[in-house]
């Protein structure tokens, strides 16, 4: 599987996005900006509330659309009416469909599947993810942190690259969602026999892990995220074969 395409170029965090010139993450202008840029376009999935995928990261609309909510209670149309907090150009958060037709193959786009509440609509989400893509022509991959939304991917018929995302998993926010041995095993990756991924996706903090070393030194593709200076990119490019990026623009090697 030739992933030469994803990997061409830096790849902007929920696209090219500066909340304080108005252009917020996963939001049209900021995808806009990267294909401008010639950087391939990191973006995030939820499901709404009718099932549709929509362009957002977190699962409640509290940090970037500044009210209360959760994504998944509301409708496509409903979210597509709700400016984005701090956006110059009133950017609302975009359907998956359209955010494809804005960026209409110019530039790689990674797609992040956000976990979900349950089982149900994880498969809801890859279902509806892969459906969407099925005539897109351009280079895609989609990754997740959750290796059952891999397995859906695959089941839901996506010909093309999956990749898992990984990290220490000793931050609190893991610690209190997962327990010892879970997170032991997606830090060493150990479901590897049964998702299959393609690529990883790995914090730039844990590129020195075992298992993602002797994954890459046996020729599998390693991006790392989130870099956010020249420092910390001269570090990561020995140990990986892109970046992502976000707060800075990087080199072109």
């Amino acid at each position: 599987m030739d992933l030469t395409p994803i990997f061409a170029q830096p790849v902007a965090h929920r696209g090219l996005h500066n909340r304080g010139n108005g252009v917020i993450e996963n939001s049209r202008s900021a995808f806009a900006r990267a294909i401008q840029g010639g950087y391939g376009i990191e973006c995030d999935l939820q499901l709404s509330g009718d099932g549709v995928p929509v362009v957002f990261h977190d699962p409640t609309l509290d940090r970037v659309a500044g009210q209360s909510g959760a994504v998944s209670t509301l409708s496509a149309g409903q979210l597509g009416r709700i400016t984005l907090t701090g956006s110059s150009a009133g950017d609302c958060p975009q359907t998956f469909s359209a955010m494809l037709e804005q960026v209409g193959g110019a530039v790689p786009l990674v797609v992040e599947l956000k976990h979900q509440s349950n089982d149900e609509a994880a498969q809801q989400l890859a279902t509806a993810a892969v459906k969407a893509v099925a005539d897109y022509e351009g280079p895609l991959v989609f990754k997740s942190f959750d290796p059952e939304l891999i397995k859906h991917t695959r089941r839901a018929g996506f010909p093309g690259a999956i990749g898992i995302i990984t990290q220490r998993y000793g931050d609190e926010y893991s610690k209190n969602r997962l327990n010892g041995w879970e997170r032991f095993s997606l830090r060493h990756l150990l479901h590897r026999p049964s998702t299959k991924f393609d690529f990883i996706s790995c914090d730039h903090r844990a590129l020195r892990l075992p298992m993602v070393r002797f994954l890459r030194q046996g020729g599998m593709k390693v991006m790392t995220w989130t870099v956010r200076s020249y420092p910390e990119e001269d570090q990561a490019r020995p140990h990986a074969d892109q970046i992502v990026f976000e707060g800075f623009l990087p080199q072109r090697a």
